[in-house]
């Protein structure tokens, strides 16, 4: 009896789920997420020609807040990027519990996963909106910081550098593969169909190394003891400025996350949910 309770709640939670009103948010928060990574590339890209900028969603989201419709946009982004985040909840546990064991699990770390990273860029949307900004690159550090002092921490810090890879890896796989035309065949076939092809592989593989290097500097940070090279995605591409080919693969990064931030904005659109 109390098993079928369970399952009735959380039928009725999964059709909840499904509700017009979540879809149009979670677009909408996909949609944001895509302007993210364009206003990221672009900095990147400023990067390479001297220019300041914090290539990560701290610094998009601040080049963001910058008008005088800046608070609406703030608590905007909050609610799209808060539905979303709800949205790979959902994903990740009330409709993956009718996969097979196997794609469950799968299923349940990688939305879960992109459940909190939504989630962690609605609040700091929240803290803009609020007139509390903060610096992710400091908040790495200081995660990483706290991280190494706990006994069990180096290994969990290896093991949190290699997940990241792991994704990293996932999303260049996804990209060589165009895996991603599973989520988007509205234009498969036409003219179209292969531009936004196009832009999908730029685009993955792009973030796939931006992420691959950011769980690298985890991983350096674990092998150092040395909290502070823990500097996140921003701290990851300046680096690249200092090795004789950094520049011109920063650029080619900036590149493709402004492709993979149009790519994501087509997605929102008319992608599957």
């Amino acid at each position: 009896m109390e098993g079928e309770t369970l399952g009735d709640a959380a039928d009725a939670a999964e059709a909840a789920s499904n509700s017009a009103a979540l879809d149009v948010v979670a677009r909408s928060g996909f949609a944001v997420m895509a302007l993210l990574h364009i206003v990221i590339g672009a900095i990147a890209v400023a990067l390479v020609l001297g220019a300041p900028g914090q290539a990560e969603p701290t610094g998009a989201i601040e080049q963001l807040a910058a008008n005088a419709w800046g608070p609406a946009v703030m608590w905007a982004g909050f609610v799209a990027c808060a539905g979303l985040s709800l949205w790979q909840l959902s994903e990740a546990t009330l409709r993956a519990r009718h996969l097979p064991r196997g794609q469950r699990v799968g299923k349940l770390i990688s939305s879960g996963f992109l459940s909190i990273a939504y989630g962690s860029v609605g609040l700091s949307f929240a803290r803009f909106a609020t007139g509390n900004p903060g610096d992710s690159g400091d908040s790495t550090r200081d995660f990483t910081t706290a991280l190494v002092r706990h006994p069990y921490g180096v290994p969990a810090l290896v093991g949190l550098g290699l997940t990241i890879i792991g994704i990293g890896i996932y999303f260049v796989v996804k990209g060589l593969g165009k895996k991603f035309k599973e989520e988007l065949a509205h234009f498969e076939g036409t003219r179209r169909g292969h531009l936004v092809s196009s832009l999908g592989v730029a685009g993955h593989i792009a973030k796939g190394v931006a992420l691959m290097l950011t769980g690298l500097l985890f991983v350096i940070a674990a092998a150092t003891n040395d909290p502070a090279s823990s500097t996140g995605l921003d701290g990851s591409l300046k680096a690249l400025r200092d090795h004789p080919f950094g520049p011109a693969l920063l650029l080619a990064i900036g590149a493709g996350f402004i492709a993979y931030g149009a790519f994501a904005l087509v997605r929102a659109r008319f992608g599957r949910m």
